[in-house]
């Protein structure tokens, strides 16, 4: 990260600063303030840089800024379970030497520093970090295959991307040229692609957490370990659920559970709109972030209200053959439309996605939020 390093490096350290300093009944909301205001800062400098002064935001800037979201979801997972009563600072307020105290915040900082995080995630509670690091003398040798796996996992997706690349090409602006039945297609290859990057990025996360010795999630009926504690990729899910509500939950699925117990949980009223909401403020207040994610919300609504509808009229057979490959179809295509507005973010690319025939689908089903009941979610 080069002069960027300082991103990373001073909010690690307030953080600790405020698990000695604040009191544990204040310290999420210290945290959280402290912390999201100084990602906001940047974000907002980044814009300023994109769009005030048409400069490219230097590469290792944005890599730093990906590590400050990042540790975000560390800090602020850490001072709910501290406010929750999972995770005690009794060290910190026992009588002792300075050196005694200090040392009882070496385990925090590293959790906040620790490289497999930094580079990528998944989030990684406290808990299981320390857990985790206090087993890594009994590794099981069987974790290298679980790495292996997940490395050809990688390479194959990898490969696939290259070749769809290939097929479908990378010009957005040539694609919203296509019309009709081709424009939609085109659009999803190009948010499939998109995907595709984000799977195996998830899959090569994964794969260097169990190689650093995190992620072991206990032994299977037979005795062999596991190794799924750390999970984002839930490929198979992703590709074939016909649900959008589902889609979000088990989309980047750590961060998905971090957004449900930051927001969602917190709050009794409009709690997909706040936690979609929130989630474009994290990921940096583009104009395509902001209306993407609204979006995302107002279809996950409409999604279970469609679902709890027409369930009843569902029977076996072709009927309900027909049903999972019609909601299937629009789940995929108001995914690829959030996808793609969000990823191009700009105003310009905003303005193109909603002006392209993809855009019909997430519009019936925000429509449809007018007609159909309300249906309680927990």
């Amino acid at each position: 990260m080069g002069p960027y390093c300082p991103l990373i490096l001073l909010p690690a350290l307030s953080f600790v600063l405020m698990l000695k300093l604040v009191s544990p009944p204040c310290l999420h909301t210290w945290v959280f303030l402290v912390q999201m205001s100084w990602q906001t800062a940047w974000h907002l400098f980044l814009q300023y840089k994109e769009y005030k002064l048409r400069e490219a935001p230097d590469a290792r800037l944005l890599i730093a800024m990906s590590s400050l979201m990042l540790l975000t979801q560390r800090v602020t997972s850490v001072s709910m379970d501290v406010q929750d009563g999972q995770v005690t600072l009794r060290g910190l307020a026992e009588s002792g030497s300075h050196l005694q105290k200090a040392r009882s915040l070496l385990p925090f900082l590293s959790y906040t520093l620790y490289f497999p995080a930094l580079l990528g995630g998944p989030l990684c509670s406290f808990r299981t970090f320390k857990s985790s690091v206090e087993m890594s003398g009994q590794r099981h040798p069987i974790a290298l295959w679980h790495v292996c796996r997940k490395c050809f996992l990688f390479l194959s997706l990898e490969c696939l991307k290259a070749l769809l690349g290939i097929r479908i090409g990378y010009d957005f602006f040539d694609i919203t040229h296509h019309g009709g039945l081709q424009g939609v297609v085109s659009i999803w290859g190009l948010s499939l692609l998109y995907k595709m990057s984000y799977y195996s990025h998830w899959v090569l996360s994964e794969a260097i957490n169990i190689a650093a010795g995190l992620g072991f999630g206990g032994c299977s009926a037979n005795g062999s370990p596991l190794w799924n504690d750390l999970w984002d990729a839930d490929i198979w899910t992703l590709e074939t659920t016909n649900m959008v509500s589902q889609f979000a939950r088990s989309w980047n699925k750590t961060t998905a559970d971090w957004l449900r117990r930051l927001v969602f949980q917190k709050i009794n009223r409009y709690r997909l709109l706040a936690t979609f909401g929130f989630s474009a403020w994290w990921h940096g207040l583009h104009l395509g972030q902001i209306v993407g994610f609204l979006c995302w919300a107002a279809t996950v609504e409409a999604d279970y209200r469609i679902h709890a509808f027409l369930r009843p009229y569902v029977r076996g057979g072709a009927v309900r053959w027909l049903y999972q490959m019609i909601t299937w179809a629009q789940t995929q295509l108001v995914v690829a439309f959030v996808i793609m507005t969000v990823e191009l973010r700009k105003p310009s690319a905003v303005r193109l996605v909603w002006g392209s025939p993809i855009s019909l689908f997430p519009l019936l089903y925000c429509l449809l939020l007018f007609v159909l009941p309300k249906k309680k979610q927990n």
